[in-house]
């Protein structure tokens, strides 16, 4: 299935439980404004062929800022972002 990039970055939204889990994951302290900018600038920088659908989530893996960021591919909302190695 194919993945539109532009989608994802016009739709994405986040829970209130969102934050606090995104903060704690990457050991940051970014206020909610801050973080949207970040993932947003992210998901804008990262090239297609770095994005995926694994059932009913997207995976979008960016090397520079060492992430993941998973999404749910029906309401475009943030799951969690994780730290890679």
């Amino acid at each position: 299935m194919k993945v539109d990039k532009q989608e994802i970055v016009d739709g994405i939204c986040y829970t209130e439980l969102v934050y606090g889990r995104i903060n704690k994951k990457l050991n940051t302290k970014y206020s909610k404004n801050q973080l949207e900018e970040h993932i947003l600038q992210v998901l804008k920088e990262t090239d297609i062929i770095f994005y995926s659908r694994t059932g009913k989530n997207y995976y979008v893996l960016n090397r520079e800022n060492n992430i993941r960021i998973t999404i749910n591919s029906n309401t475009l909302r943030v799951i969690t972002v994780d730290r890679i190695e």
